[in-house]
């Protein structure tokens, strides 16, 4: 016959044993975590990990993310100031085609000069002697040319002014901003004046508008 093994005969376990044994070891997985999450060293050796491979870590993420703002808000800083500064530039040009528009109509001093100039230089022709017609061509026509001339210069000035003020928007970069209704009728304004002064200046010039007297009207009414 075989001798046989003596088996240690082994002791009963409970039912509520392996229970209270699973239990224990949840409840010391858990208060491991909560000491890996409470100690501040954990975080860095994760960065410092995270640095070293090369991968990025959330830090980064934050600082790229805050330049890229930084850098799109001076973006639109800055498109928002070259466009006020081309809105305040076609304001200021609308006012000046008025001005000069007023100036066309109205007269200027350099016209005045002008047209002394021209009569002291007819003055000087005729003092040695000379017809009454080629009096009145020196003295009064050739001054009455040069007023008509320099205001028509001042209409045309204010006119192309004007144009530019209406035509700006279709040039250049495009601007977020409408341009102002009064700005646009300020310039419309401008060319109206500058169109009507050309005109008038043009009449003068060409004697369409009121004629040279002439010497023989001179005479008659002597």
């Amino acid at each position: 016959m075989n001798p046989t093994t003596p088996t240690t005969p082994t002791a009963p376990v409970a039912e509520g044993d392996e229970e209270k044994k699973t239990a224990k070891k949840a409840v010391t997985d858990t208060a491991g975590a909560k000491d890996a999450a409470a100690r501040p060293d954990t975080a860095g050796q994760h960065d410092e990990a995270g640095t070293e491979s090369g991968e990025p870590t959330d830090r980064d993420a934050d600082a790229d993310l805050d330049a890229a703002e930084q850098d799109f808000d001076l973006d639109l800083d800055g498109d928002e100031s070259d466009n006020e500064s081309a809105g305040l530039g076609t304001a200021a040009a609308a006012v000046v085609s008025v001005g000069l528009g007023i100036v066309s109509l109205t007269g200027a001093w350099s016209g005045r000069v002008a047209a002394e100039r021209e009569t002291l230089i007819g003055q000087i022709k005729t003092s040695s002697g000379g017809s009454a017609a080629q009096q009145i061509s020196e003295i009064y026509g050739d001054a009455w040319h040069a007023t008509a001339l320099v205001n028509g210069l001042f209409g045309l000035v204010a006119l192309l002014v004007g144009i530019y003020v209406l035509v700006r928007p279709a040039f250049g970069a495009p601007s977020a901003r409408p341009q102002a209704g009064w700005v646009r009728a300020v310039a419309m304004g401008g060319i109206a004046l500058g169109a009507i002064g050309v005109l008038i200046s043009v009449g003068m010039y060409f004697d369409l508008i009121v004629a040279l007297p002439t010497a023989a009207a001179a005479a008659t009414g002597s």
